[in-house]
């Protein structure tokens, strides 16, 4: 699960590919408790992202300034962000009602399948490591640390002020590219959940700039410390990482066990369903991880499916 540069994709098949990796984290997005970082993680784009946010800069600005059109696509990665984010829009209008109806009637299925997704992911990156006692130690920390947080409760009389909504925006959008930490369960942890919705909903601008002028400078910033982290720290950033995808497991659990009352109605044995669903998350992740490195190591430990020789 090699993070590969999709910055400057040129055919049909990259151009799908992004956009497919798109739907996958819309549809991350939507559900509660599970972040698109984690699926740009499992998908080999989590690198190339971060990348392309970080080149928002005063580069782009000149180039802008100047009128080099091309360049500044060229420099902000234009088509890699135009297809990724496609993706996400359309699973985020496509998928919302249905996930929100699966949410509400059967959770435990949902989880089920993401559960089955984070688990592949921890296990395919996890084998590809190189581990030392710093990288351990980061596994340790950053498992720990998503324990914690995904079971805070909800902040009960949070104020709606500017700043509250500045700094909850800043907040959230770094624990959204975080891997296994959602930023709409860190907006509920401040208590500003249901009132982002709202404001959405009811075309709240001042409110809506806060927060996004808050994610935007959030995502700015924290992309340039993740990925200067990941370039001169490697083996413990990727293994913190994947500890924050352990440690989020525990929300998994949560949330997922807040609706086993419901399974009676299926019709189905519980249990094979909700192992059925778990397993199929976790070999799409896994299969979906060869085709695209040729080099997933369950594939080729437990199938014995040879890599692709590196071009």
């Amino acid at each position: 699960m090699q993070n590969q540069d999709f910055s400057q994709p040129r055919t049909l098949r990259q151009f799908l590919r992004l956009y497919l990796t798109g739907l996958a984290m819309g549809a991350a997005d939507v559900v509660p408790g599970v972040s698109g970082g984690t699926m740009a993680f499992i998908l080999g784009v989590y690198s190339t992202l971060l990348n392309a946010i970080k080149a928002f800069n005063f580069k782009a600005v000149r180039l802008l300034l100047s009128f080099k059109i091309g360049e500044l696509l060229q420099h902000i990665a234009f088509f890699f962000l135009l297809a990724l984010g496609a993706g996400i829009l359309t699973a985020v209008l496509a998928l919302a009602n249905a996930l929100g109806t699966a949410l509400e009637q059967q959770p435990t299925l949902v989880y089920a399948f993401f559960g089955g997704l984070i688990v592949a992911s921890i296990f395919s990156v996890a084998l590809l490591l190189r581990w030392n006692v710093t990288a351990i130690i980061a596994l340790i920390l950053g498992a720990l640390f998503a324990y914690w947080l995904v079971a805070l409760p909800e902040l009960a009389d949070a104020d709606h002020s500017f700043l509250t909504l500045f700094f909850s925006g800043a907040v959230a959008i770094c624990a959204m590219i975080l891997p296994g930490i959602s930023g709409s369960f860190i907006l509920l942890i401040l208590g500003q959940y249901k009132f982002v919705l709202d404001a959405v909903r009811a075309l709240d601008i001042g409110s809506i700039a806060a927060v996004g002028l808050g994610a935007a400078i959030g995502i700015l910033a924290f992309s340039r410390v993740l990925s200067w982290l990941l370039k001169h720290y490697y083996t413990p950033t990727v293994a913190a990482l994947v500890g924050f995808m352990v440690g989020s497991l525990r929300r998994i659990w949560i949330e997922g066990e807040r609706g086993l009352s419901n399974l009676g109605e299926v019709g189905i044995n519980p249990i094979v369903l909700i192992i059925g669903l778990f397993v199929v998350g976790f070999v799409v992740v896994s299969f979906i991880d060869h085709l695209q490195s040729g080099r997933n190591p369950l594939f080729v430990r437990l199938w014995r499916i040879q890599p692709k020789e590196a071009a």
